[in-house]
């Protein structure tokens, strides 16, 4: 048997997650490579969102969308943090990370069914900006392959919360559970884009 779904509890812990600071993720100093990647996405707020979204609309579309968009997100990320690790220009990265939860956010709250060659170019280009983010704030201590290799794992672990989350809340009534929480994600992406 199923344990109850507490909505009080998710919407708690959402606001718990969305009451730091919307760049806490990266002004991370610290010596290190593993431990400073793995830490990078898990401490600010902006970055789990997005890539708690990505795993909650995977297992919201369902089939291979399941795995297909959090693996991507990882992958194009890796690529995204090399280029800002060569120091090459990108513009605009922190609008780029909000726009990234408003969207994901409304994707899922409005659950609007793309194809999947679509839902993956969505969730590619986002993550070039992510990543992007975690190659220029590369501690300069830090080993770059132990650092991207931390990120990449934390990265995973948080989409798989995100399906996990999805898989729980996404059949009953309907799917609006879900839906609400996208929304509220969407809501979090205003408050992130009006700070960028």
């Amino acid at each position: 048997m199923r344990p109850p779904i507490r909505p009080a509890a998710a919407l708690a812990a959402l606001a718990l997650l969305l009451s730091g600071s919307p760049a806490s993720a990266h002004i991370l100093q610290d010596a290190g490579g593993f431990g400073s990647g793995l830490a990078h996405p898990l401490t600010g707020p902006d970055h789990f969102l997005a890539m708690f979204a990505v795993g909650l609309w995977g297992a919201q579309i369902g089939g291979r969308s399941v795995w297909t968009l959090p693996a991507t997100f990882p992958l194009v990320m890796a690529a995204a943090a090399l280029a800002g690790m060569a120091g090459l220009p990108l513009g605009h990265v922190e609008t780029g990370i909000a726009l990234s939860i408003l969207a994901l956010g409304l994707l899922i709250a409005l659950r609007l069914p793309l194809p999947e060659a679509l839902a993956l170019l969505v969730v590619g280009t986002f993550a070039i900006f992510h990543g992007y983010a975690h190659g220029v704030e590369l501690p300069l201590s830090a080993d770059p392959a132990l650092y991207a290799v931390g990120f990449v794992l934390a990265t995973g672990a948080i989409h798989l919360v995100g399906i996990a989350v999805g898989l729980l809340i996404g059949r009953p009534f309907g799917g609006r559970l879900a839906q609400g929480l996208g929304g509220a994600i969407a809501l979090a992406g205003v408050g992130f884009l009006v700070v960028a």
